[in-house]
């Protein structure tokens, strides 16, 4: 009876240890699953592709902003710029823009040439009106020689313009002796010149328009 007690004993005792021992090791193996680190397909390459790109180049810049270099661009102005198919506004000249000279001619009873060049560098446009041309203190003024207005003349380079001046006009004796004309380009002109001419009688003075040519600027008596 007691030898059938001790072999009972003896199973049972077999049995729980060999249930520990499977509790055991079913622990080891679950701790060492969740202290591994848990990897997915996706993350992995998602880590190797950071790895493989320096954090400057554009691939990584697209990936930070969300796009691409081309869409960060398409928001681009042109900075309020005028653009290129604009065509620039030409300048008008004034008489300090000009290279003055003058000559005196004989023809037509005598008159002075007056010869307009723009300065080096300078590129700019006699309007369509008689040259203002006054004389002495007194401002004794030009009128026109010609009934109608002239054309514009750009100067530029070795562009020349010509103005003929009649500076007495009638017959009788008389008149102002001068030796210089001031001439300026129309009359808000802010900075006319003075021209010296040698001495003149001024009476009821003449002006013609601005001509390419010194022949068309002689002026009638």
């Amino acid at each position: 009876m007691s030898g059938n007690r001790r072999k009972a004993s003896l199973v049972t005792t077999v049995l729980v240890g060999g249930a520990m021992l499977l509790t055991a090791c079913q622990d080891t193996d679950a701790g060492t699953d969740a202290g591994a680190p848990q990897t997915s397909p996706s993350t992995s390459a998602t880590a190797a592709a950071g790895a493989a790109t320096p954090s400057g180049s554009p691939a990584a810049t697209a990936g930070a902003s969300g796009g691409t270099g081309k869409d960060n661009k398409s928001g681009g102005g042109t900075g309020g710029g005028t653009g290129g198919g604009q065509k620039p506004v030409g300048q008008v000249c004034g008489a300090n823009d000009i290279a003055w000279s003058t000559k005196s001619e004989t023809q037509a009873g005598g008159y002075i040439l007056v010869v307009a060049k723009a300065k080096p560098g300078i590129s700019c446009t006699l309007p369509a009106v008689h040259p203002t041309v006054a004389f002495g203190s007194d401002g004794t003024e030009a009128g026109p020689a010609e009934q109608s207005a002239g054309k514009q003349i750009t100067l530029s380079g070795d562009t020349a313009a010509y103005a003929g001046v009649n500076p007495k006009t009638t017959s009788a004796n008389g008149g102002k002796e001068l030796d210089s004309i001031i001439v300026a380009i129309g009359h808000n002109d802010p900075e006319p010149v003075s021209l010296p001419v040698g001495t003149i009688t001024v009476d009821k003075p003449v002006v013609t328009n601005w001509h390419t040519s010194p022949k068309d600027a002689v002026p009638s008596q």
